[in-house]
């Protein structure tokens, strides 16, 4: 084996490895023994099992026909597993869910059945014509399936409003990373057959990467929110701010300026903006642009309660916004509906 093939075998190995380290913790020693972490660690074992064989085949064509079928067969539940898994992460009931597991114990016979039926030692063709196939689209299936139960991280992520949680990084790294995965070896006649353990080992320093980011950012957050904690704004003192705040907004409808920010608005309360932002995260759980935001809201339900004809456009100038969409974005947030629905309501 060259130099290349050296680098190519240990980079390609080097996420299978680790994934299969992660998998055993996930399904043996996690401390937290919850449906989705043995679906995830399950999710991993098969996804190495996949990536195993890839690795060892293109270094060597001619290995056994057994453990050929042992990685293509690993392959049936990798989609599975990841919707399973993303499922009991979103579920809100704690309960098990017994289908899913019915659903694998009837995909592990039919599996092993053909396995037996149809063994690629004497029916290579079979499976490289067919089954191969079968077993790209339904990997296809649940990936497309699973869209649906991440589409809120999604929008989470997107809106700065909502604070993304460590749970959500992993959900959304462990759905992307099996779709690249996918598109790896789907468009591996193009490309590369490694380049599937490639693109394993790239997707999981990058989800290590994105954790560890995350886990840090956390920490250093927890760290100020003790440090307010130590500092926390007397009750008397408090009330009277926020009934300062609701005077000063009501009278004056400062938050139909579209440029008010934090530090302007500290100002004109004659108080610190760190003050005002500690004020508002501690006793109204609210960030700045969030508490603003309820009053423009409410000026727009009484625009549209007034003259329900009022063009968006103008209702958003009106309230301050500095756009429809987020106008709309807000208003969706707040009342949970959207304007022309809350019209006819």
């Amino acid at each position: 084996m060259n130099l290349d093939n050296q680098f190519i075998f240990f980079f390609s190995a080097l996420g299978a490895f680790n994934s299969i380290a992660l998998s055993i913790y996930f399904l043996f020693f996690s401390k937290s023994s919850n449906t989705s972490n043995y679906f995830l660690g399950a999710l991993l074992a098969v996804l190495s099992i996949r990536v195993w064989k890839s690795l060892f085949f293109y270094f060597n064509p001619e290995l056994s026909k057994t453990y050929l079928q042992i990685g293509l067969s690993a392959c049936f539940f990798i989609g599975p597993f990841l919707y399973f898994y993303l499922k009991s992460k979103t579920s809100k009931s704690k309960k098990p869910n017994y289908n899913s597991y019915y659903f694998l114990l009837l995909l592990v016979i039919l599996v092993i059945g053909t396995g037996i039926i149809y063994p690629y030692q004497t029916h290579p063709n079979l499976w490289k014509n067919y089954f191969y196939k079968i077993i790209n689209y339904l990997w296809l299936m649940f990936i497309i399936i699973s869209a649906p139960l991440v589409k809120n991280v999604f929008k989470k992520m997107v809106d700065k409003e909502n604070k993304t949680q460590y749970d959500d990084i992993w959900m959304i790294s462990v759905y992307l990373g099996v779709l690249i995965i996918w598109l790896a070896y789907f468009t591996s006649s193009y490309t590369s057959y490694i380049a599937g353990a490639l693109s394993f080992t790239f997707v999981f320093y990058l989800s290590g990467l994105l954790l560890f980011y995350k886990r840090k950012k956390d920490f250093v957050f927890s760290i100020k929110k003790e440090k307010y904690a130590n500092n926390r704004i007397e009750e008397n003192e408090a009330n009277q701010l926020l009934e300062k705040i609701e005077s000063i907004l009501t009278k004056e409808e400062l938050f139909k300026n579209p440029n008010l920010t934090l530090p302007i608005f500290a100002k004109k309360l004659n108080i610190r903006p760190q003050l005002l932002s500690q004020l508002l995260n501690n006793n109204l759980n609210k960030s700045f642009s969030q508490f603003i935001n309820e009053y423009r809201i409410e000026e727009a339900k009484n625009l549209l309660k007034a003259n329900a004809n009022l063009k968006i456009e103008i209702i958003a100038e009106k309230c301050g916004f500095n756009s429809n969409s987020t106008f709309y974005t807000a208003f969706k947030k707040v009342t949970n509906t959207t304007p022309a629905k809350y019209v006819k309501k």
